[in-house]
């Protein structure tokens, strides 16, 4: 039994350490890497973009040697491959030997006649000997032959001919289960360890079978339980324990002593095998007792036993299996149509002949990823090869360290390519402005990744014992990438003179390139810097040009120091910006500990400053005369919605507007300095609102002295809306301005006395000139129209017209001059100051109407027509809602107008009705009895239609006779009388010297509900004192309203409950009646004039009785 450890032959390629290596594993990683080749590479991917490279002075020879030398023994290796391959690659397609061979001619770009030289020496090598390689690892779930349950498993393995198996046992009973045990003598077979006691054995043993003709060979495994002699004794302890082992002992009884038990075979076909093969084999049973025997793992490789060793001049598997890799790879990347990196992939041929030569030679999984960790790290720095391509050769590097041990030559040249690889990683990070640019941020990802998986693999810190920081490695190769990406850029913007203006522009142009650049620091490449190293690149790179920025900003603004003009400040002013915008990006800081360079950098411009708000104010003064002087005052008639105001308007809230912008372009930091800077803006800003107005002014009167007077009025509309708009705009800036939020910070350094007398009184100042400026528009527009309306007016109302034209006519022509001239004013002025000429002209047509009212001896229609004419003018300044307000029409003047207006235009019947719902109501409020009061019992009778009303008594009544006493009696009459024409007065029974005389009576009216429910509908009761000789005298009065009598009130119940009710009564006050007073002034009104002198009547009667009262006293 021979048996062989995987892996190449140690022979050739453990060589010992030489003492003079400087790279070896105790070498340190930081000192070495500042001089390192990779880091001088510099932007180049590519050898020959390098300055310092120099070509061969024979470049054709150069590369003939390198073919001879290099190439032609890799190429020499691979026809060997090829003449002398086993087994099927592992790939779906099989490819000729002639496909093979036409492959690895063009990727070595050999000739016809080299090819043909090249494969006549192949043909004279030394053929090499066929070894088959099994590694048995493990097996499962297979038979327990013991009288434990298990077995102590080995296996045997061997080679034999085909046809051969039925020969190799003499003894028919045992052909079909010892075919390698009685075959042991005659070939060689090799046998693993005994595994005691289990039924999932680990061998883990590698064998090398030898072989010469793998069409006719096939390879057998036996398993087999060993079977060893045991005392009586240890059989009962066994039948003791075990109970269930009785049918295994009496059969093991019957067995020979010593024989083992089968447990199982494996046969393969060599021509059915790969050129290698790692998987799990079903042990196929000799009878159907047991079918299921488990499984067995077994590896498999077909190797090349003392192969030709001249062919490469006795070097290693590994290295040629380096080159050939190297150059399949090279040849496969310039085949590519396009400029896409490579991605790993290689074509079938060249990854079949990798896998025989590997498979060939033994070269272990881990030796090849080796090769193509090297291989690839190498192509990386000459080549596109994608960063994937690393990582995952790193993963198959980290997953066979512990499986198995390199080499010392290998192992140092891990170390080395790891080491090497990892400064030129470093390299390129710090050029990654150049090299990954924001669209390629996925390839530095994976470099990232690359780098960090390198410093985490067992292999590096195995191999690089050294400190080794990758995150302060990447910080120094992004702080030193920094500084030289400045630098580069600085030199680009170099001005080619000393003129300071183009100081200026190239410190300008640097700093865009900076913000830029910070911009794409935080937007774009901290994610992946924060993603793969847990690095905040954003703060490293701004910290840095912070510090960088502000040493050259010095620099810069030392030279104009005592030379600052307007120029210079001009061109000053982008910089300041641009710095600004810089410094807010300060918020996105993860670490703030340390003090930025750039803190204060606006104290750097204060000389600038002045010359910035001369520059806003001059240009935008310049503006706002260009506008004006070429305004024209017409509407601008643009878009779906009309614009009222003219061009010149527009063109100042576009004017003003940059002032605003300046003000937070500035964002000035000092708050003392910021308040003086928003007075001066404001200031400014007024300024050029007051010199508007006046240039307005002056533009109006220029144009309308050559214009008729309908044009001139439509220009004075247009004027009065360019200065509504301009307050309009002024009323914004405190908002715009935020003078809120520079209120707060200046709490505690400006008194509020002192911030309210500057900006909002500059502000107030300029906003009281431009109302009196309006105000002074409207009454010029307003002023004939007043005169107007009251001509309207009074050629309405005029007497002689009134009966030859209807109400509706009347007013027809005072409407229709309104409607045309508000249309007009309405389509010409904006909402707010078309408002105000309403309000005016409302005001105005309410002292007009109300000077015609006060005409003597008007009549009813007379009133009538003023009435609906001020019914009209309320609707038609209304106008449904899209006039002036309600509230703002019904003034205490209208009030007062409309009822004066309504009472004269009522009938002496309505009147009446209007006297006498004044009456009730005094009688509601009423609450004392000065004069005595009565007492009633009231109700009505739908179904009669009768009103039924009871006296009772009457209390404290005054005493009217001279013996101090009264003879009361009680008048009732329903009022007014032409709404009950016929019903008659009714009276009590006279109580002789009796001031509270008990009358008990009871009254019957026929009246209908209807009656009773109109308006002023009352029960007048009078109380009388009788007198014989003279006419009787009064007591009082009281009112009580029909429409709250039992009955009238309410649902009107069939039999209503009488309500008793005690009324107060009341004296008449002389002349206090205003209906009676507009009753007296009609005087051809015999009714009216009837009404009026009875009222007159019982005026004078209760001044009687007042002074009689006193008398009495």
């Amino acid at each position: 039994m021979v048996s062989v450890q995987d892996g190449p032959n140690t022979d050739k390629l453990l060589v010992p350490p030489r003492e003079s290596n400087p790279t070896g594993t105790g070498s340190s990683l930081r000192a070495p890497r500042q001089g390192s080749p990779a880091r001088r590479l510099g932007m180049t991917r590519r050898q020959k973009d390098r300055k310092d490279f120099k070509e061969p002075e024979d470049p054709e020879e150069r590369a003939r040697r390198y073919k001879e030398q290099e190439l032609k023994p890799l190429y020499k290796e691979l026809l060997y491959t090829i003449k002398y391959k086993l087994g099927k690659p592992t790939s779906n397609t099989t490819y000729t030997d002639t496909q093979l061979q036409q492959y690895i001619k063009e990727a070595f770009g050999m000739t016809d006649t080299e090819h043909e030289s090249l494969s006549e020496k192949v043909e004279n090598a030394e053929k090499p000997f066929y070894c088959l390689k099994v590694t048995v690892k493990e097996a499962k779930g297979i038979l327990g032959k013991d009288v434990s349950g298990f077995s102590d498993p080995y296996c045997l393995l061997t080679i034999m001919q085909k046809g051969q198996e039925a020969k190799s046992s003499s003894i028919p009973s045992k052909v079909q289960k010892a075919v390698l045990k009685d075959s042991a003598k005659r070939r060689e077979v090799f046998q693993t360890d005994i595994k005691k006691q289990t039924l999932n054995p680990v061998w883990d043993q590698t064998f090398k079978l030898v072989f010469e003709d793998i069409t006719s060979n096939n390879f057998h495994m036996e398993m087999w339980d060993k079977d060893e002699e045991v005392s009586l004794v240890q059989k009962f302890d066994e039948f003791r324990t075990n109970l269930h082992g009785l049918k295994r002992m009496i059969k093991d009884a019957k067995k020979e002593k010593g024989t083992d038990d089968f447990l199982g075979s494996v046969v393969l076909n060599l021509q059915d095998l790969h050129c290698t093969e790692d998987r799990w084999h079903i042990l196929q049973p000799q009878t159907e007792t047991y079918p299921d025997r488990g499984q067995c793992h077994m590896q498999f490789k077909f190797i090349h036993k003392e192969r030709d060793e001249t062919l490469s001049a006795g070097r290693s598997p590994y290295v040629n299996y380096s080159g050939i890799l190297q150059q399949f790879v090279q040849a496969h990347i310039s085949k590519q149509k396009d400029s896409s990196p490579w991605k790993g992939e290689l074509c079938g041929e060249g990854t079949t002949l990798l896998e025989h030569y590997a498979a060939q030679n033994d070269i272990s999984p881990f030796l090849q990823d080796l090769a193509k960790w090297v291989a690839y790290s190498k192509l990386y720095q000459s080549l596109e090869v994608d960063s994937t391509v690393l990582f995952k050769q790193l993963t198959s590097i980290e997953y066979h360290w512990d499986q198995q041990e390199l080499p010392y030559q290998q192992k140092q040249e891990l170390g080395d390519s790891l080491h090497d690889f990892l400064q030129y990683g470093l390299c390129l990070v710090s050029k990654y402005r150049d090299i990954f640019p924001p669209k390629s941020t996925p390839r530095l990802h994976t470099l990232l990744r690359v780098l960090v998986q390198i410093c985490k693999t067992r292999a590096f810190q195995k191999l690089n014992p050294a400190q080794f920081d990758l995150h302060d490695e990447v910080i120094d190769a992004v702080l030193n990438g920094t500084e030289e990406w400045f630098n580069i850029k600085k030199g680009l913007h170099q001005p080619m003179t000393k003129d300071l203006l183009e100081t200026v522009s190239a410190l300008s142009l640097l700093i865009r390139e900076v913000q830029e650049d910070i911009r794409l620091s935080k937007d774009v490449w901290n994610r992946v810097f924060a993603s793969a190293v847990q690095l905040d690149v954003f703060t490293v790179v701004y910290q840095k040009l912070d510090s960088l920025l502000a040493e050259e900003l010095r620099d810069t603004l030392s030279q104009l120091e005592n030379n600052m003009d307007q120029s210079l400040a001009n061109s000053l002013f982008p910089v300041y910006l641009s710095l600004q915008a810089i410094h807010k990006d300060k918020a996105y800081l993860q670490k703030r500990g340390k003090v930025l360079q750039l803190t204060s950098f606006h104290e750097d411009f204060r000389e600038a400053l002045p010359y910035w708000l001369n520059k806003a104010f001059t240009t935008t003064s310049e503006r706002v005369e260009k506008a004006v002087h070429v305004d024209q005052l017409q509407p601008l008639q643009t878009g779906s919605v009309p614009v009222k105001h003219s061009s010149s308007a527009v063109d100042i809230a576009a004017c003003l507007q940059p002032i605003c912008q300046l003000w937070e372009q500035l964002s000035w930091p000092d708050s003392e300095e910021g308040f003086m800077l928003m007075v001066k803006l404001t200031e400014d800003m007024c300024k050029i609102a007051s010199t508007y107005c006046r240039l307005l002014k002056s533009r109006v009167k220029e144009l309308s002295d050559n214009s008729d007077p309908g044009s001139a009025a439509n220009m004075l509309c247009v004027v009065v809306n360019d200065l509504e708009h301009l307050r309009s705009v002024l009323n914004r800036l405190p908002q715009q301005l935020n003078w809120a939020g520079l209120r707060e910070r200046t709490r505690n350094v400006i008194g509020e006395t002192q911030f309210q007398n500057t900006l909002p009184s500059q502000l107030q100042h300029t906003q009281a000139l431009l109302n009196r400026e309006i105000r002074a528009a409207v009454d010029t527009l307003g002023k004939k129209m007043h005169t107007d309306i009251e001509t309207f007016v009074r050629r309405m109302a005029t007497r002689h017209r009134l009966p030859s034209r209807s109400t509706e006519d009347a007013v027809e022509p005072l409407m229709r001059y309104l409607e045309e001239e508000l249309k007009y004013m309405n389509e010409n002025l904006v909402q707010e100051n078309f408002n105000s000429l309403l309000t005016a002209l409302w005001t105005n047509s309410l002292k007009i109407l109300h000077l015609v009212s006060q005409q003597e001896d008007s009549s009813v229609v007379y009133f009538q027509r003023l009435q609906f004419t001020l019914q009209c003018l309320e609707q038609c300044f209304h106008a449904e809602g899209n006039g002036l307000p309600l509230e703002m029409l019904h003034t205490d003047e209208y009030k007062t107008l409309q009822s004066l207006l309504m009472l004269n235009s009522m009938s002496y019947q309505q009147l009446i009705e209007k006297f006498f719902e004044r009456k009730i109501w005094e009688q509601k409020v009423c609450h004392g009895e000065k004069y005595g009061a009565v007492t009633l019992i009231v109700s009505y009778t739908r179904s009669e239609e009768k009103l039924h009303v009871e006296v009772l008594n009457a209390v404290k009544l005054i005493p009217l006779d001279s013996n101090g006493s009264s003879d009361p009696f009680v008048q009732l009459s329903l009022e007014p009388k032409h709404v009950f024409p016929q019903v008659e007065q009714r009276y009590t029974k006279i109580k002789n010297c009796d001031l509270n005389p008990l009358f008990e009576e009871s009254f019957e009216f026929p009246v209908t509900l209807e009656q009773c429910q109109s308006a002023g509908a009352c029960l007048l009761v009078t109380v009388l004192d009788h007198d014989t000789l003279r006419s009787d005298d009064f007591e009082g009065e009281a009112f009580l309203s029909l429409k709250a009598v039992p009955g009238v009130a309410g649902g009107g119940a069939p039999n209503p409950n009488p309500a008793q009710i005690r009324l107060p009564l009341l004296h008449p006050k002389p002349n206090s009646e205003a209906t009676l007073k507009l009753l007296e002034a009609r005087k051809g009104d015999r009714e009216a004039q009837a009404f009026v002198k009875l009222r007159r009547q019982r005026e004078r009667k209760s001044q009687e009785a007042s002074n009689n009262e006193g008398t009495t006293k």
